[in-house]
């Protein structure tokens, strides 16, 4: 492939980076912290790309004007056509840009272990009822401060619907490090004022009380703790699936 055609694809890429990072389309790769660093790449990327077309139009231009050498010859020879083929590596980019990847769901929360980690601590929390929690953190305080500091309130928490081979539900959101390549599971079981049917990655909203119920996840041994469901509701899929702080 020539220095034309690498320009192209080097643009393209830089267009596709920076068209997910100026969309919601990054968050199914990425965590949302990431975004400036994502959209400065993709400047980089265009101004490469740019550069490096004007050099090479610059150098086509330069050896159009220079006398021929001795005996009419060019020093570098004859020309070769690069293949066409080489252009379908632009195909990727624009299923990059047309078709966005689905966020990982209840199939792989069920075939990997819970992440849940204990915490540094404990902070005191805010008023409110019921209290906005996000997954992890209801999880963590059940499991490592065996719920003293959820006392008797309500909570509320968001999540989607994963079912083991019983067919009994958790709730779950999946935890990332960096990106969705090490996305990992942290599950809540639901006890109480279960909805009678329950479809795998609804998306819920659960509101209920701590309890001391918990179970050792088959798949790894990691204590899943549950929350006694007094009301839940199905919810539209949230604008970041991977996002763990509380926006409502």
């Amino acid at each position: 492939m020539n220095r034309q055609a690498q320009a192209a694809l080097l643009f393209l890429i830089g267009v596709a980076v920076l068209h997910a990072g100026l969309t919601d389309l990054y968050l199914r790769y990425v965590k949302a912290g990431l975004r400036p660093l994502l959209l400065a790449a993709g400047a980089v990327l265009i101004i490469t790309a740019l550069a490096t077309a004007w050099y090479e139009l610059r150098g086509s231009r330069t050896a159009r004007q220079s006398p021929p050498e001795c005996g009419g010859h060019d020093r570098g020879g004859h020309a070769h056509r690069e293949p066409r083929v080489a252009w379908l590596l632009a195909l990727p980019l624009f299923a990059l840009i047309l078709v966005a990847p689905p966020a990982l769901g209840s199939y792989s929360a069920m075939h990997t272990g819970t992440a849940l980690q204990r915490p540094w601590g404990f902070p005191a929390l805010r008023a409110g009822d019921p209290l906005p929690l996000n997954v992890a953190d209801y999880a963590g305080r059940a499991v490592y401060d065996h719920g003293h500091s959820l006392g008797h309130r309500r909570i509320k928490i968001t999540g989607f619907i994963a079912l083991d081979r019983s067919g009994d539900p958790f709730l779950v959101r999946m935890a990332l490090n960096c990106c969705a390549a090490d996305a990992q599971p942290v599950k809540i079981g639901l006890w109480g004022r279960v909805p009678p049917v329950l479809q795998p990655d609804t998306w819920l909203e659960v509101t209920g009380t701590y309890t001391g119920k918990r179970i050792k996840d088959p798949v790894g041994g990691g204590t899943i703790p549950f929350i006694k469901v007094g009301q839940a509701r199905p919810i539209p899929a949230p604008r970041d699936p991977y996002d763990e702080t509380w926006n409502g």
